[in-house]
């Protein structure tokens, strides 16, 4: 895992938890605001993935060509 994962992970739990607090107390901009982290983290989650893909596609190129 790379740090976009573990930070894109943390930031969509954030949002969710304050999605259902805004639910809870009855407001409509925290709920709102729980759903733009959800997103973002979401977002910077895939970067992650796809950095680590592509971590793990250079390795595997590397290993193809050593003599």
């Amino acid at each position: 895992m790379n740090k976009d994962q573990v930070k894109g992970a943390a930031k969509d739990l954030g949002g969710k938890v304050q999605e259902k607090v805004g639910k809870l107390v009855g407001s409509k901009e925290q709920q709102a605001k729980g759903l733009k982290h959800q997103a973002e983290g979401k977002v910077q989650k895939h970067v992650g993935d796809v950095k680590e893909n592509l971590k793990h596609a250079r390795d595997a190129v590397k290993d193809i060509l050593k003599p």
